[in-house]
């Protein structure tokens, strides 16, 4: 049985990697900044140790990491900044060494280590580089995009109109993952650690076009839905990231082994993304106006 501090705990893939390590018999020490949330409620009443840990407060880092045997690590620009990013995940990182855990991993961005030139990749990539150098036996997980992320945002409202939008065109595949897929293979990584250790893996459940997206949204919803190319302009005057972003998604795409994946490793009990969205409560997420965010 494994001690497994986990961060971004009350999120979506911490979330998710916390639930799995549970369901596997490990104990799971959740970290957030804010234990009394109801997110950190559901993960105790689940059978986790919340702890109280703030990226920007290192003693808080140390305490949360004492006698852990391993860290499932998440960082995020969204909310702060790209620099703030990279800062906060140094100063992770350099706790998970001064504790020497056996094992961290880190959950990155498919593609982040190469030159794609989209800035929050580009921070995970420092991160990563860091993360290298630090000492500890480490894994880099890199996700492709969210599933997750279609349930939320632009992209539900959309759906309220019959209209899947998205800054793609309509035959350009993209890979694909949801939350849950993740956290399951998170956790097949802390539990096989000399099997991962050392290795940096892109992960995808599944790879769509727009076209096929759209038709398959459709079919879960049980009405007409056409995709539409929201201009990369509009996608700029809300943020010059996700817009470099997409912008790497039509021009260079994410190659990612999903076959591979899949044959290699058929115990995280893959979903494509018609497994994704058969499984949402869509009549409840078109009327209440829900977001939704795995970053």
């Amino acid at each position: 049985m494994l001690t497994v501090a986990v961060t971004g705990a009350t999120g979506a893939q911490g979330g998710s990697t916390a639930r799995a390590l549970l369901d596997a018999g490990h104990r799971v020490r959740a970290l957030t900044r804010d234990p009394g949330s109801p997110a950190a409620g559901a993960l105790k009443a689940l059978g986790a140790e919340v702890r109280h840990a703030d990226f920007d407060e290192r003693a808080s880092l140390d305490a949360a990491l004492v006698g852990a045997d391993a860290l499932f690590a998440v960082t995020t620009p969204f909310g702060t900044d790209t620099a703030t990013e990279v800062r906060q995940g140094k100063a992770l990182l350099d706790a998970a060494a001064a504790a020497r855990l056996g094992h961290v991993v880190l959950t990155s961005a498919a593609h982040a280590d190469r030159d794609t030139g989209v800035p929050h990749y580009e921070s995970k990539r420092l991160v990563e580089q860091h993360l290298r150098a630090s000492g500890v036996p480490w894994t880099v997980i890199a996700p492709a995009a969210f599933m997750d992320n279609y349930a939320g945002g632009w992209t539900l409202d959309g759906l309220r109109e019959g209209t899947f939008a998205w800054p793609m065109p309509v035959d350009q595949p993209l890979a694909l993952i949801p939350a849950a897929d993740i956290g399951a293979f998170a956790a097949l990584t802390l539990q096989r650690r000399t099997a991962f250790t050392g290795r940096r893996i892109d992960i995808a459940s599944d790879e769509r076009t727009p076209r096929q997206m759209a038709e398959i949204l459709a079919s879960a919803i049980g009405a007409p839905i056409t995709h539409q190319e929201v201009p990369l302009a509009y996608v700029r005057k809300r943020s010059d990231d996700l817009a470099a972003m997409f912008a790497y998604f039509t021009e260079a795409g994410l190659d990612v082994d999903v076959a591979g994946l899949r044959r290699d490793h058929p115990e995280v009990g893959w979903h494509g993304f018609a497994d994704w969205a058969a499984a949402q409560d869509w009549p409840a997420l078109l009327s209440s106006g829900t977001t939704v965010s795995t970053h």
